[in-house]
Protein backbone atom coordinates (compact mmCIF):
# COMPACT_ATOMS: atom_id res chain seq x y z
CA UNK A 1 0.00 0.00 0.00
CA UNK A 2 1.46 3.35 -1.01
CA UNK A 3 1.61 6.22 1.45
CA UNK A 4 -0.94 8.14 -0.61
CA UNK A 5 -3.52 5.36 -0.53
CA UNK A 6 -3.47 5.44 3.25
CA UNK A 7 -5.28 8.77 3.05
CA UNK A 8 -8.27 7.26 1.26
CA UNK A 9 -11.63 7.39 3.02
CA UNK A 10 -11.91 3.62 3.37
CA UNK A 11 -8.80 3.72 5.59
CA UNK A 12 -10.22 6.31 7.94
CA UNK A 13 -10.80 5.09 11.49
CA UNK A 14 -14.35 5.87 12.57
CA UNK A 15 -14.94 6.80 16.19
CA UNK A 16 -17.52 4.57 17.85
CA UNK A 17 -20.61 5.88 19.61
CA UNK A 18 -20.53 5.87 23.38
CA UNK A 19 -23.04 6.07 26.22
CA UNK A 20 -23.46 8.50 29.08
CA UNK A 21 -25.96 8.85 31.91
CA UNK A 22 -26.86 12.50 31.33
CA UNK A 23 -29.17 12.92 34.32
CA UNK A 24 -30.01 11.12 37.53
CA UNK A 25 -33.65 12.18 37.19
CA UNK A 26 -34.43 9.67 34.41
CA UNK A 27 -33.99 6.11 35.68
CA UNK A 28 -34.75 2.51 34.72
CA UNK A 29 -36.87 0.06 36.73
CA UNK A 30 -33.96 -0.56 39.10
CA UNK A 31 -33.38 3.14 39.79
CA UNK A 32 -30.20 3.38 37.69
CA UNK A 33 -29.79 6.50 35.51
CA UNK A 34 -30.66 5.84 31.86
CA UNK A 35 -27.74 5.65 29.44
CA UNK A 36 -27.93 8.00 26.45
CA UNK A 37 -26.22 7.08 23.19
CA UNK A 38 -23.79 9.75 22.00
CA UNK A 39 -22.20 10.02 18.55
CA UNK A 40 -19.20 12.06 17.47
CA UNK A 41 -20.00 15.33 15.71
CA UNK A 42 -18.23 15.87 12.41
CA UNK A 43 -16.27 19.00 11.57
CA UNK A 44 -18.93 19.88 8.98
CA UNK A 45 -21.74 19.50 11.57
CA UNK A 46 -19.85 21.61 14.11
CA UNK A 47 -19.19 24.33 11.52
CA UNK A 48 -22.91 24.44 10.66
CA UNK A 49 -23.79 24.78 14.35
CA UNK A 50 -21.26 27.59 14.78
CA UNK A 51 -22.73 29.36 11.72
CA UNK A 52 -26.25 29.06 13.19
CA UNK A 53 -25.10 30.50 16.51
CA UNK A 54 -22.94 33.37 15.23
CA UNK A 55 -24.19 36.83 14.35
CA UNK A 56 -22.83 40.30 13.59
CA UNK A 57 -22.81 43.05 16.22
CA UNK A 58 -22.22 46.69 15.28
CA UNK A 59 -19.00 48.17 16.67
CA UNK A 60 -19.80 51.26 18.72
CA UNK A 61 -18.46 54.43 17.16
CA UNK A 62 -17.55 52.73 13.88
CA UNK A 63 -20.37 52.98 11.34
CA UNK A 64 -20.76 49.95 9.05
CA UNK A 65 -18.22 47.99 11.11
CA UNK A 66 -19.23 44.75 12.76
CA UNK A 67 -17.70 42.02 14.87
CA UNK A 68 -18.82 38.44 15.13
CA UNK A 69 -20.41 37.20 18.34
CA UNK A 70 -21.49 33.67 19.23
CA UNK A 71 -24.52 32.81 21.31
CA UNK A 72 -22.77 30.32 23.62
CA UNK A 73 -25.95 28.94 25.21
CA UNK A 74 -27.48 28.23 21.81
CA UNK A 75 -24.22 26.58 20.67
CA UNK A 76 -24.12 24.36 23.76
CA UNK A 77 -27.70 23.17 23.29
CA UNK A 78 -27.28 22.56 19.55
CA UNK A 79 -24.01 20.66 20.01
CA UNK A 80 -25.61 18.44 22.64
CA UNK A 81 -28.61 17.79 20.37
CA UNK A 82 -26.35 16.99 17.41
CA UNK A 83 -24.48 14.46 19.56
CA UNK A 84 -27.45 12.62 21.07
CA UNK A 85 -28.56 9.54 19.12
CA UNK A 86 -30.81 8.08 21.78
CA UNK A 87 -33.21 9.20 23.07
CA UNK A 88 -34.44 10.63 19.77
CA UNK A 89 -34.78 14.32 20.60
CA UNK A 90 -36.91 14.86 17.48
CA UNK A 91 -39.57 12.34 18.56
CA UNK A 92 -42.92 14.14 18.63
CA UNK A 93 -44.23 12.08 21.55
CA UNK A 94 -41.14 12.90 23.62
CA UNK A 95 -41.33 16.61 22.71
CA UNK A 96 -45.04 16.68 23.56
CA UNK A 97 -44.47 14.97 26.91
CA UNK A 98 -42.28 17.92 27.96
CA UNK A 99 -44.51 20.51 26.30
CA UNK A 100 -41.83 21.80 23.91
CA UNK A 101 -41.46 21.90 20.14
CA UNK A 102 -37.69 22.06 19.65
CA UNK A 103 -34.95 19.57 20.61
CA UNK A 104 -32.85 22.37 22.16
CA UNK A 105 -35.72 23.20 24.49
CA UNK A 106 -36.29 19.51 25.14
CA UNK A 107 -32.69 18.90 26.21
CA UNK A 108 -32.97 21.73 28.74
CA UNK A 109 -36.17 20.23 30.12
CA UNK A 110 -34.86 16.67 30.28
CA UNK A 111 -31.66 17.79 32.02
CA UNK A 112 -33.05 20.57 34.18
CA UNK A 113 -30.26 20.36 36.77
CA UNK A 114 -27.67 22.98 35.80
CA UNK A 115 -24.74 20.95 37.12
CA UNK A 116 -25.78 17.83 35.18
CA UNK A 117 -26.32 19.90 32.03
CA UNK A 118 -22.85 21.45 32.33
CA UNK A 119 -21.23 18.06 33.00
CA UNK A 120 -23.02 16.59 29.99
CA UNK A 121 -21.78 19.43 27.78
CA UNK A 122 -18.24 18.97 29.14
CA UNK A 123 -18.46 15.23 28.40
CA UNK A 124 -19.59 15.90 24.81
CA UNK A 125 -16.83 18.48 24.36
CA UNK A 126 -14.20 16.05 25.57
CA UNK A 127 -15.64 13.16 23.55
CA UNK A 128 -15.45 15.32 20.40
CA UNK A 129 -11.95 16.59 21.26
CA UNK A 130 -13.29 20.14 21.49
CA UNK A 131 -11.04 22.01 23.89
CA UNK A 132 -12.12 25.55 24.79
CA UNK A 133 -9.85 28.12 23.13
CA UNK A 134 -8.91 29.68 26.47
CA UNK A 135 -7.58 26.33 27.69
CA UNK A 136 -5.35 26.13 24.61
CA UNK A 137 -4.08 29.66 25.29
CA UNK A 138 -3.39 28.86 28.93
CA UNK A 139 -1.60 25.63 27.97
CA UNK A 140 0.56 27.46 25.42
CA UNK A 141 1.58 30.01 28.07
CA UNK A 142 2.90 27.27 30.36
Amino acid sequence: MSNFSRFMKQNQVVKENTTYAATKSLVDDEGKPLEWEIKPVTTRENDAIIDECTYEVPITGKPNMYRMKMNQMKYRAKLICASVVSPNLHNKELLDSYGVMDPTDLIREMISDVGEYNKFFDFINEYNNLVPFQEEVDEAKN
